[in-house]
């Protein structure tokens, strides 16, 4: 990198249940690499609310743009990465749907992973997952408390937001890199493999649950920091 070069801006998109704080393990570990980092905040309420959004931060973000999703910040990023700032992509156990395509059609394309039992619907439209999915099935590997912890502060998810297609996959245009967690029990792990190879994304498997983000961040940061350093070069 040159003395005139400028670090990318990571934005980071949270996943479905959750919010910005997901990425709270990683962030510190960017700032210590002085990588500049914002953490988009998704209403979850549908692909085109969380597309909005993050597309306000890259709006306000001058120079080059390492865009992170994790689960369904994945489909957040394919559908709002388009922006030319946005150099490289990060998928975390990540949705990628393609134009036209829904998560809906890529979670029915693989048997149900267990955590997707623990959907529970309030009878107006939105979902949540129960205590027992939290930590038994979407963060196995962290501590009890802690996942239950993410349970009482999970946000509702529209259940809508499974059939909204995307309209233009921003992963066919440029660099890809994706973290599959191979003991994931909420995403197919062989559709995590799938998406990635489908991208032709750089691929890194780690052994962890959904929230790999949260139990592995130093590996999760690595990658990201991988993409960042690619972008810097180019």
């Amino acid at each position: 990198m040159t003395s005139t070069s400028r670090k990318p801006t990571v934005i980071l998109v949270h996943g479905a249940w959750a919010d910005g704080s997901s990425w709270q393990k990683v962030i510190p570990l960017l700032l210590k690499e002085e990588i500049p980092v914002i953490a988009v905040q998704n209403p979850t309420s549908s692909l085109a609310d969380d597309a909005d959004a993050t597309r306000r931060i890259i709006n306000s973000v001058d120079g080059p743009i390492v865009l992170v999703g994790h689960s369904w910040g994945g489909a957040v990023i394919t559908e709002a990465g388009n922006d030319p700032k946005v150099k490289a992509l990060v998928y975390v156990a990540a949705f990628a749907p393609k134009a036209g395509e829904t998560v809906g059609e890529q979670v029915g394309r693989y048997p149900a992973p267990p955590g997707l039992s623990q959907i529970k619907n309030d009878g107006a439209g939105y979902l949540t997952l129960s205590e027992e999915g939290w930590v038994n099935d979407v963060g196995q590997d962290l501590p009890k408390e802690e996942a239950r912890v993410l349970s009482v502060l999970q946000p509702p998810l529209a259940a809508s937001t499974f059939g909204d297609k995307v309209t233009e996959a921003a992963w066919l245009s440029r660099p890809t890199w994706y973290i599959v967690s191979t003991e994931d029990r909420v995403v197919s792990v062989d559709l995590e493999r799938e998406l990635a190879a489908a991208m032709g994304a750089t691929t890194t498997e780690l052994a962890a649950s959904h929230l790999s983000l949260l139990s592995m961040p130093e590996a999760v940061t690595s990658v990201i920091l991988g993409a960042v350093a690619a972008v810097e070069v180019a």
